[in-house]
């Protein structure tokens, strides 16, 4: 058996070139540099951060371009030639680790994707969908093996072999047991993003891939909405997105 979800992978991408056109930015999971919160502001009941921009610093950047700060897209409101400001809301560090962070803490920073940016993680809208918790870390050979528990309600949109975007960072799922999955982390990424300095405890934001999205709501659109689509393979050959060969 062949399957073929080509028809749900180009949706995806079309979908998401629109977000970019439409001035709702995207990224890819590529970490450019890794930034330091300089400051946290309280600012009429919300706050605003200043983060160093690191190696960004020699970007082309404008007041109003979008940033993604730890998986988290920001709007820099204004800047300087090391840091910009971001306004981040109640309703954002609630949902988010931004609310924990502090003077000093460290964060993983990416910019907008442009049609000139080559893709080499896999599309993120820097909208997180929850915060997960590192069960362990331990050494894996070279990388190192992370497992992650989610929450409850994003659990079914994570899939072995499948992406995930934590703090930001584009990652393959190593396999899913239940509310935790497990990713390897090679060097590289370890020592270039703030992922290698996480350790059991402590929180993570969590994007799932959008294809696991977009593929669900393709599927619920002929469901009564009472009625929660279960992405069953006899539910995917019914949509024609599985085909026998």
């Amino acid at each position: 058996m062949c399957a073929r979800l080509e028809l749900i992978f180009g949706y995806t991408i079309l979908r998401s070139i629109h977000k970019v056109n439409s001035e709702q930015s995207m990224f890819t999971g590529i970490i450019q540099a890794i930034g330091i919160i300089d400051g946290k502001q309280a600012c009429e009941g919300d706050y605003r951060f200043t983060i160093s921009l690191a190696e960004l610093a020699d970007q082309t950047i404008a007041i109003g371009d979008s940033i993604a700060v730890s998986g988290v897209c920001l709007t820099v409101v204004s800047l300087s030639n090391t840091a910009f400001c971001a306004d981040v809301s109640l309703e954002t560090l609630s949902r988010t680790t931004l609310g924990r962070l502090k003077p000093g803490s460290t964060v993983n920073l990416e910019l907008a994707l442009t049609p000139q940016t080559r893709m080499g993680g896999h599309f993120v809208s820097g909208h997180v969908d929850g915060v997960g918790e590192i069960v362990s870390r331990v050494a894996d050979a070279r990388s190192e093996r992370f497992v992650i528990n989610t929450p409850k309600n994003i659990t079914r949109y994570i899939a072995e072999k499948g992406s995930i975007c934590i703090e930001g960072v584009s990652l393959t799922v190593n396999a899913v047991h239940g509310d935790e999955f497990d990713v390897n982390i090679i060097p590289h990424t370890l020592s270039v993003t703030s992922i290698g300095q996480l350790q059991s405890g402590d929180q993570v934001n969590l994007e799932v891939d959008l294809l696991a999205r977009y593929l669900e709501r393709l599927m619920e659109a002929d469901q009564p909405q009472s009625k929660a689509p279960q992405m069953t393979e006899q539910r995917l050959k019914q949509a024609g997105f599985i085909q026998d060969h």
